[in-house]
């Protein structure tokens, strides 16, 4: 769970966003951080505030750097509960790909802790018994810990078809980088490899939470509800 301050200017109004379909919540966490962003260099964790992303709180996530490559989910919405097909609080991100990918994510991992930069992934998970073939996307926004260190990321993850049978992980089949400066729009660092299957990357608008760790644990037969959670107050 996490304890919000709960300010007015931290909830922006996500009405203007065009999403791509598909990805609408990715596009609403984008949108949402880059107007939390202003004209600094990047937010703090402290700044996020939950309704600011209402419709896409199944699908964000909240990592903390931990050592060079390596970063764990300190919060982590049901969808990549459902995904994994157990809490995915706790665990690497790199728990989320398949063996040949997890070296890409960790180098993509510090681009986007040292640069600063936006890391986006579109991703596959290949078909196979009582399997369909998933597509997804994965955007990793740096945020800046309340030491002023770039050590936490807001992320957001979304698959398109059916889970199916649990843990689904995911190959890279592309992905872009965006370097960030303060008081300017993000700019590409590298050019994206090209898409298998997927749709290419679209232009979208670029504008605390307590996080106990928990034991993985298998999955109950019911869902379990999202860890993010919409906290409204009568300020």
């Amino acid at each position: 769970m996490d304890n919000y301050p709960h300010n007015a200017q931290n909830v922006v109004a996500m009405s203007d966003y065009q999403p791509e379909t598909g990805y609408a919540a990715i596009a609403q966490v984008e949108a949402y951080w880059e107007a939390v962003r202003g004209a600094r260099l990047l937010p703090k964790r402290s700044d996020i505030d939950p309704r600011g992303i209402e419709q896409a709180l199944e699908n964000a996530f909240i990592l903390e750097r931990i050592a060079p490559g390596i970063a764990r989910l300190r919060i982590a919405g049901s969808h990549l509960n459902d995904v994994m097909g157990m809490e995915a609080r706790g665990m690497p991100l790199t728990a989320f790909f398949m063996p040949a990918a997890r070296a890409s994510v960790s180098d993509l991992l510090e681009v986007v802790f040292q640069t600063p930069a936006i890391g986006t992934l579109n991703l596959a998970s290949s078909d196979g018994p009582d399997r369909t073939r998933l597509e997804a996307r994965m955007l990793l926004l740096p945020l800046k810990s309340d030491l002023g260190d770039v050590s936490r990321v807001l992320g957001c993850f979304v698959s398109k078809g059916e889970i199916g049978p649990a843990p689904r992980r995911f190959d890279i089949t592309s992905k872009q980088v965006l370097n960030i400066a303060a008081g300017q729009p993000p700019m590409p660092a590298t050019r994206p490899s090209p898409a298998v299957g997927l749709p290419p990357l679209t232009n979208v608008p670029r504008a605390g939470m307590s996080e106990g760790q928990a034991p993985f644990a298998p999955k109950d037969p019911k869902r379990r509800p999202t860890y993010l959670r919409l906290i409204k107050s009568e300020d």
